[in-house]
């Protein structure tokens, strides 16, 4: 389910990314390659654990949909720390 999670907001972020990329002001690139290297890596982890485990690919228990949420989050403040940091409205630096 978490891999399922990360790969929709991949997609997401990456067409809020491209819609917006002459004037990438939020800098949804860095979304989306945030995302897209989590999607990747827990891609790697499930076609690992199939190959050493054996069992389902897709985990659908309350504790796969409860990572993946968290690792979204983790994602969307990870994103957040780098808009606040570049401060593309110039906002902070007013202050």
């Amino acid at each position: 389910m978490w891999l399922l999670i990360l790969a929709y907001a991949a997609a997401i972020s990456t067409i809020l990314w491209y819609s917006r990329a002459e004037r990438d002001e939020y800098g949804f690139k860095y979304l989306a390659s945030i995302l897209w290297g989590a999607t990747i890596m827990v891609f790697v982890d499930h076609v690992y654990g199939y190959l050493t485990e054996g069992g389902g690919f897709f985990d659908t228990s309350l504790d796969a949909l409860v990572l993946g949420f968290t690792m979204l989050l983790v994602a969307i403040l990870a994103w957040l720390l780098i808009v606040l940091v570049k401060d593309p409205r110039g906002i902070l630096r007013r202050k």
